[in-house]
This record gives C-alpha cells, sequence and structure tokens, in this order.
C-alpha cells in the first residue's frame, strides 16, 4: 500500500520529535553523569561552567519530558531551540580548536567536530518540524 503524504508527514514528524526527544533525554543525563567533560567543552568567555552545564542538563531534561506531553510540546520545543542555540557556541569552540579536546586522533576528531555542527543544524530543523511547526490538523481547524 503506498504511503500518503498525510501519513507520511505524520510518521516524519513523529520519528522527528523521538530523535529530538532521545537527543536531549541522553544529552541532559550526560550531564550529570560526566559533568567535568561538558564543563571542559564550555568557551573560556562563560562564567560558572558548571553551573552551565547543570542548567543546561536540567533543561534538556525538562525539555525531553515537554515534548512527550502534547500540551506542552511546542512550548518544550521553543525552549529546546533556543538552547539549542545557545549552546552551539561550544560546539563551535571545540571545532575551532581541536587541539584542546584530545578525545581522538586527528584528522578523525576534525571530521567529528565538522559533522556534530552539521547535526546540530540538522537537530534544530527536527525540534522545529516535530515540536513547534503547527500541525496539518492545527492548520486545518484554524
Amino acid at each position: 500500500m503506498p504511503l500518503s503524504w498525510a501519513r507520511f508527514r505524520t510518521q516524519s514528524r513523529t520519528a522527528a520529535l523521538g530523535f529530538v526527544c532521545a537527543w536531549f533525554l541522553l544529552g541532559g543525563l550526560g550531564h550529570f553523569i560526566n559533568p567535568a567533560f561538558f564543563a571542559g567543552i564550555v568557551p573560556p568567555w562563560v562564567p560558572y561552567p558548571e553551573m552551565a552545564v547543570t542548567v543546561s542538563g536540567i533543561f534538556e531534561l525538562l525539555g525531553a519530558l515537554g515534548l512527550l506531553l502534547p500540551k506542552w510540546r511546542r512550548r518544550a520545543g521553543i525552549g529546546l531551540f533556543l538552547l539549542t542555540l545557545c549552546v552551539t557556541p561550544a560546539n563551535v569552540y571545540m571545532w575551532l580548536h581541536p587541539d584542546l579536546f584530545p578525545l581522538m586522533p586527528q584528522p578523525w576528531l576534525s571530521v567529528v567536530l565538522s559533522a556534530r555542527l552539521v547535526v546540530q543544524v540538522f537537530l534544530l530543523y527536527c525540534i522545529w518540524w516535530g515540536a513547534i511547526r503547527p500541525s496539518a490538523a492545527a492548520t486545518a481547524s484554524a
């Protein structure tokens, strides 16, 4: 049976929500499992890196939870979109200074850090598609 456009949109939106929820659930937990790692990637111009890691970890977990609750999904999506924009400088900092993060040998580290920035853009799109963009049903009823 061919997949209708409406069904495809619903399934892709569900997949985007699943990806975003898993990303922030695992990332948020990571902030508390290995806070030293996350504090180590905070750019030096950000004050109180340990506090920034704790606060962003809490917001990641709350956002992931909010995505699971339809009443809160859009608000959680907006919050996670803004949070993602706020933490992007840490990823750019790592990309610009890979020598400060000897996580793996070069050139693999540069490849992974570059891919991470591409994933960041994809993540923003998935947040928008899955949680912020009005659904077809909401648009039709308006």
